[in-house]
């Protein structure tokens, strides 16, 4: 597996968007390692650049915090069984398949910890689909099918307390005091974590971000 710096992972993408035929891109990693931030960096620069991406991400599909708290799930919300992988995995075969439609996909607004449905347009002239979330290369099912969806797939990786460091501050900002924030940082969000790194190896590359 090949460790990429940002020169070479945007050659990839490059080579990606223009193969002729709709592609899709999936970025993976652990709670705050900084696979949002990335792609959406990667998806300005290459539209910027003027190639037709898209950014679809996993985060769309995490079930509804009303659902989440009727099922006593609100605490560990971020663990696979709190995201609707069956429909996560269904978006992306329509992506795959039916490349001459115009899509419409549901966007996780963190400010109100919710999804907004057919908030994110993809367009027929998309050839590069980005989409980015922890659970790209799970194998267990649903999960197990995205990864024959996607053309590549590159694992995000940063050092962990920096890792750890950012998601403290991430909770902190949306109201959690600084005890739980770190219960919460270093409770569900690193088994989930831990659950993710087992996943790197079946990555296409590892990025480390500047």
């Amino acid at each position: 597996m090949q460790t990429l710096d940002p020169a070479a992972a945007y050659q990839r993408a490059v080579e990606l968007a223009t193969q002729g035929r709709r592609q899709i891109l999936g970025i993976t990693g652990a709670p705050a390692a900084g696979k949002s931030t990335y792609a959406e960096q990667l998806a300005a620069q290459l539209t910027a650049d003027g190639y037709q991406v898209a950014l679809v991400p996993m985060d769309g599909y995490h079930l509804a915090q009303s659902v989440l708290e009727t099922l006593g799930l609100a605490e560990v919300k971020g663990a696979p069984h709190t995201f609707d992988g069956y429909g996560f995995v269904a978006m992306l075969r329509r992506l795959k398949e039916s490349p001459d439609e115009q899509i419409w996909a549901p966007r996780f607004d963190r400010s109100i910890e919710d999804s907004i449905a057919a908030s994110i347009g993809v367009a027929p002239e998309v050839t590069l689909v980005l989409t980015e979330g922890n659970y790209l290369l799970l194998d267990e099912a649903p999960w197990s099918t995205v990864r024959t969806l996607l053309d590549q797939c590159w694992y995000v990786e940063v050092p962990e307390d920096l890792r750890h460091e950012r998601l403290e501050a991430r909770h902190r900002a949306f109201g959690r005091s600084p005890e739980q924030a770190h219960e919460r940082t270093f409770g569900s969000d690193e088994r989930n974590a831990h659950l993710i790194a087992a996943t790197a190896p079946s990555a296409d590359a590892i990025i480390q971000p500047g």
